[in-house]
């Protein structure tokens, strides 16, 4: 045996069975795999080195000698058998390290296997591989990441690779593959924070050639939707592993994502890079389809998808590639194609990948199949609620679906896209569309909205269709004007777009020409209106629709004849027109000429394009439910009517369960049958659907009637007129008066009549019923004992001429609208009546002059009464009178004693302040008159003068001041309703004055005596001086001496009136003690200020709380100072005297000059 020497070079040496030798296999020339497996087997070498030579055999890409290699070293595990322990658990780990090997070999081929069977198949053989490696060792950590990620692959069995991994896990935390795999299952799970935490630990733990890890965090970034980290860890990838694919990918994904022309090419670059690396990855091959898609290369685009579709399993990659598939076909006009591949990729597709289902819905528009296509929409909307494409699209569907439900989700729709996008013209124009027959204000304000945004964000001009549009909807609105203005503008531009279209614009040009004729009918120029018209067929003799309008302009005219002729001309334009058959059949009807009628509207059901006519089936039911109303005894006849009527109304309805009319139809038969709450039930709800219908007020108006309800039913009357009708309505009318004569309201319900006769005075149904009314008001008013002569009078005459009536009617009238017989039999009961009319008469008018007789004697009770009453009311205005003027009188006498107390009062105060001051002034005057011839006379003469002259100076201001009283009494006057207080006030007076006349009574004796004994002294004097100068003097000198003491009274009362100015009561009293020295026997004269002040204390004390007493204070202050100017005046007059006298005699100057001194 050769000695061993150690290779220079790889190899592996294969033990010999026989000894110590080796066979040496190199690993860089491996020889032919059978060989190597004969010496394996005969040998029987370890499992360790079938399992190393098996994986050099899969290094160099000999896959079959890999698995020949294995699948025999799994067949020998069986038949080697070891003894000793130590060995036996080595022997399990080499068995269990060639089971997973091989398994793991099986599980990459069924992963990239594309045939279902093939790789059920594989990952089966992998399953019972690591199934048989259980039972030797199942809990080996190799072993369990195996199984882990079989059941990773294979998708629905993910908890159990999560189970598996987490138990690795457990036992080494730091596992690489089982973090990895951990990381796989909660990224799929979208659990995209937990992801990045678990390739953050394992890129920990391998840092280097961990590409594949940082893709794996720039993943779970970009899910997060932190792009830069993303972008980072991309890049990091590609600088670990320059042909790294994923980060390729990714890189150029949020290249592309930025949609910047400089991305997008650097996104483009980055995907042709990894097409040269990988050709056959699908995500690869899918992002290159979709750039070619935009840039139009649709062939090339069909190539990358179709391998990217071969070279993947997965279904999402695969619903991709389909829809890139379909997409290019779609955009090739290859519809066929295009909806097989979409339909593909709907299937494919996850939940949440809804452009397939876009695609197939646009589809199967094409197909014209909106149900389905409608299912694709709104599935798109379940996943994506606000995808307004969808919604735009799914509006337009409904809009022409003839489900009211579905309309109402397309306005909705609309609603939400005009509201997220306000610019969206073709959003707004749809959604006017959609409104025109529910709203038509919110219909004309979209058209607005919409002709707005084209003149603000294209410049353009509003289309004529758009104008003509709105002009129809002002129409509706009964904006005339508007409509006017509308539909001349759009005529004005389809003239100008002649030039341009003008085949188009004639046609559109012709239509706004009928509508504006249509405009101007609905204003009253019928002129105008019918010049269109007729311009119109001039240029189009073929347009029916312009003789209609003008038939109808002859029928609103009354002229049915004219009418007639015109509906007539257009069934020869078109026998089978319609609209032509049914104007003459309402003609007809109008006319009440049913059986015509009826024939016409047959005629319409009879043509097989208008076999389901809905008006003509509804007038034609319209008939048969007339024909019940007919005066008739045939009862099978009007049953069958009847079953006739529900029918046809009952075919409307199944064609349109919508419709009102029929709806109403129904409720009238069933009226008629006597089921009365249903009829109610089916009104009711026809009312709700619509307010505009002036037929079901009516009807259920006619329902309360047959209930005996009849104050509502005459409110239903009328509410119907004033909301349906600018003019009296003699149909509704008659119901009215209906309705008033079953709840006994004759008169109003005659009134109504004589309305419904003015608008339609030869209608003989109006002339019946009103000598009807007439005949029934007469018969009340006749029986009712309480009626006036008046009434009577006039009820008979209404006899006479309902009498008159019905005896016409009898002979004269229609025995198809009126029952003859029963006419004549009314006038006859008229008759009746009249006859007995003259006794009604007698006792009227005897009852009348009854009422006179006691009319009279009441009256003549209430004269005598008023007048009785007027007497005695003036004999208390008269006492009242009597009793004020007396309680004048005595407050005036109260007043004169009051004033005559307060004078007494003043001179007494003034004589205790004289006599206390009296001695030194009377020695003093005596001295001074010592001086003095006095002559009594004289002085009592020039005293006189001067109280006569201040007397009457003061009568004068008296006078003013008697006027100014005689105001105050008015106002005192006016307080007569305080008449206890005055009395209290003049008791009070009273007790006082008594007090007063005591005092003053002593005081005037003690008075009277002083000026006794100073006018004898006084006397004494002047005697003695006239003694002892009598021969000295002249017979002038008594003349001065007089002047002298006037002048020298002149000048005291000049101090007294400047006192006076300063002290007004005082001063009056100073002047009084002067006068009172002077002359003592003689009554003082009261000054005007002791008259104010006197007359201020009465009032204040009479009228104490009055409401004149501010005003008499105000008027008392303007007397004190008229008073005190009047005072001045007096001196002033008195000082001007004595000046004059004095230039005539020297002496008295001087006697004026010593008495001042």
């Amino acid at each position: 045996m050769s000695s061993m020497v150690e290779p220079s070079h790889r190899s592996i040496e294969i033990p010999l069975h026989s000894g110590d030798e080796v066979i040496e296999v190199s690993l860089d020339q491996l020889p032919d795999g059978q060989e190597v497996l004969a010496i394996l087997q005969q040998e029987n070498c370890p499992l360790h080195i079938w399992v190393t030579l098996a994986l050099e055999y899969y290094r160099q890409d000999k896959a079959k000698d890999f698995v020949e290699i294995l699948k025999s070293a799994c067949n020998e595990i069986n038949n080697q058998r070891q003894q000793q322990t130590s060995g036996q658990r080595a022997q399990e780990t080499d068995q269990m390290r060639c089971l997973d090997t091989l398994a793991a070999y099986y599980v990459k081929l069924g992963h990239r296997e594309k045939a279902k069977e093939k790789k059920r198949e594989y990952f089966t053989q992998a399953t019972l591989l690591y199934t048989h490696a259980d039972k030797i060792l199942m809990y080996d950590l190799n072993h369990l990441l195996g199984r882990a990620y079989i059941c990773l692959l294979e998708g629905d069995k993910m908890d159990q690779a999560e189970q598996q991994f987490n138990f690795v896990l457990n036992q080494m935390q730091n596992n690489i593959p089982a973090l990895l795999g951990r990381a796989c299952i909660a990224f799929n799970k979208k659990d995209y924070r937990q992801a990045l935490n678990l390739y953050k630990r394992a890129l920990k733990q391998a840092p280097e050639n961990s590409s594949g890890i940082h893709v794996g965090l720039a993943n779970a970034f970009a899910k997060l939707n932190k792009l830069e980290k993303a972008e980072l860890s991309f890049n990091r990838a590609i600088d670990i592993d320059p042909k790294c694919v994923g980060a390729l990918v990714g890189l150029a994904i949020l290249e592309l994502n930025m949609k910047t022309p400089a991305s997008i090419r650097n996104g483009v670059v980055k995907l042709s890079r990894a097409y040269q690396y990988d050709p056959q990855n699908p995500m690869v091959l899918n992002h290159l389809a979709n750039h070619f898609f935009f840039k139009k290369d649709y062939t090339r685009v069909r190539q990358l998808a179709m391998h990217a579709l071969n070279y993947t399993e997965n279904e999402a990659m695969r619903a991709e590639s389909c829809y890139h598939l379909a997409r290019a076909y779609h955009a090739e006009r290859d519809y066929e194609e295009a909806f097989r591949y979409y339909y593909q990729a709907t299937h494919l597709a996850p939940e949440k990948f809804v452009l397939p289902l876009f695609g197939l819905g646009q589809m199967y528009l094409q197909r014209e199949d909106t149900t389905n296509a409608s299912d694709c929409f709104e599935k798109i909307l379940k996943i994506h609620p606000n995808d307004h494409e969808s919604m735009k699209i799914l509006a337009s569907i409904y809009a022409e679906s003839n489900d009211q439900d579905k309309r109402d989700k397309a306005r909705e729709y609309l609603k939400k896209v005009t509201q997220h996008d306000p610019h969206d013209i073709d959003s707004w124009i749809q959604l006017a569309e959609i409104l025109e027959g529910v709203d038509l204000q919110v219909s004309l304000d979209a058209y607005m909205t919409a002709s707005k945004l084209i003149r603000d964000l294209h410049g353009k001009d509003t289309p004529m269709e758009m104008l003509n549009n709105m002009g129809s909807l002002h129409y509706r609105l009964s904006n005339n004007e508007e409509s006017r203005k509308c539909f001349e503008k759009g005529i004005s531009y389809a003239e100008q777009a002649r030039e341009v279209e003008p085949a188009y614009a004639n046609s559109i040009l012709v239509t706004m020409r009928y509508n504006l004729a249509r405009v101007c009918e609905a204003s009253f120029e019928f002129d105008k209106a019918e010049t269109l018209y007729k311009e119109i067929l001039r240029e189009h003799p073929k347009y029916v629709d312009c003789v209609l309008r003008l038939g109808c302009m002859a029928r609103d005219r009354g002229q049915i004849y004219s009418a007639s002729d015109w509906f007539k001309d257009a069934l020869e334009i078109n026998h089978n027109s319609p609209d032509a058959w049914t104007m003459i059949g309402n003609l007809h009807a109008a006319k009440q000429e049913w059986r015509p009628g009826q024939k016409k509207f047959e005629r319409i059901l009879h043509n097989p394009q208008t076999a389901n006519d809905s008006y003509a089936l509804i007038s034609l039911g319209n008939i048969w439910l007339q024909t019940l109303y007919m005066p008739t005894r045939d009862k099978d006849r009007e049953k069958r009517h009847q079953a006739r009527a529900l029918q046809v109304y009952k075919v409307v309805l199944k064609n349109d369960n919508r419709n009102i009319w029929a709806a109403n139809g129904v409720g009238c038969v069933l009226a008629h049958k006597g089921y009365l709450n249903e009829a109610r039930d089916i009104f009711a709800q026809v009312r709700e659907a619509t307010a505009d219908m002036p037929d079901v007020w009516l009807n259920i108006a006619h329902i309360y009637v047959e209930q005996k309800q009849y104050i509502p039913a005459v409110q239903m009357y009328e509410n119907c007129l004033k909301k349906f009708y600018k003019y009296n309505n003699v149909e509704v009318l008659t119901y009215l008066a209906r309705a008033l004569v079953k709840g006994n309201r004759l008169h109003e319900a005659h009134n109504a009549l004589l309305n419904a006769r003015r608008v339609a005075p030869h209608d003989l149904t109006l002339m019946y019923n009103i000598a009807l009314v007439q005949q029934k008001l007469a018969q009340e008013i006749l029986k009712d004992e309480n009626s006036t002569l008046n009434s009577v009078l006039q009820a008979i005459d209404q006899l006479r001429i309902a009498q008159k009536s019905f005896t016409w009617l009898g002979e004269h009238g229609d025995p198809h609208r009126l029952d003859l017989n029963q006419s004549l039999q009314e006038a006859r009961q008229c008759s009746d009546l009249l006859s007995q009319s003259t006794y009604h008469e007698i006792r009227a008018r005897k009852k009348d002059e009854e009422e006179q007789l006691v009319r009279k004697k009441q009256d003549e009770e209430r004269r005598k009464l008023r007048e009785k009453q007027l007497q005695e009311e003036e004999e208390r205005r008269r006492q009242e009178d009597e009793r004020r003027r007396m309680e004048r009188e005595k407050r005036q006498q109260f007043v004169e004693r009051t004033k005559n107390l307060l004078t007494t009062e003043s001179q007494v105060t003034s004589e205790k302040s004289h006599r206390s001051t009296g001695g030194t002034k009377k020695r003093q005057k005596h001295e001074d008159e010592e001086e003095f011839i006095n002559d009594t006379t004289d002085l009592i003469t020039n005293t006189e003068k001067a109280q006569k002259k201040r007397a009457r100076k003061t009568y004068d201001g008296e006078d003013k001041r008697e006027r100014k009283s005689s105001k105050k009494r008015k106002l005192i006057a006016r307080s007569d309703s305080e008449n206890e207080n005055d009395e209290a006030v003049k008791r009070k007076k009273k007790s006082n004055h008594k007090k007063r006349s005591s005092r003053i009574t002593t005081n005037d004796d003690e008075v009277s005596q002083d000026n006794e004994e100073q006018l004898s002294d006084n006397e004494q004097d002047d005697n003695e001086s006239d003694n002892e100068d009598k021969p000295k003097r002249k017979p002038t000198s008594r003349k001065s001496t007089s002047r002298s003491k006037r002048s020298s009274i002149s000048k005291t009362s000049q101090r007294q009136s400047e006192q006076a100015g300063r002290y007004k009561s005082k001063a009056t009293i100073s002047s009084s003690e002067d006068e009172s020295d002077n002359e003592p026997s003689r009554p003082t004269i009261q000054s005007a200020e002791d008259q104010e002040e006197e007359e201020e204390e009465e009032v204040e004390d009479a009228n104490e709380g009055s409401p004149v007493e501010e005003a008499e204070q105000e008027e008392q202050e303007e007397q004190e100072e008229e008073e005190e100017e009047e005072e001045e005046e007096i001196v002033q007059n008195e000082e001007q005297e004595p000046e004059e006298e004095e230039q005539e005699e020297q002496a008295p100057e001087d006697l004026d000059i010593s008495d001042e001194d």
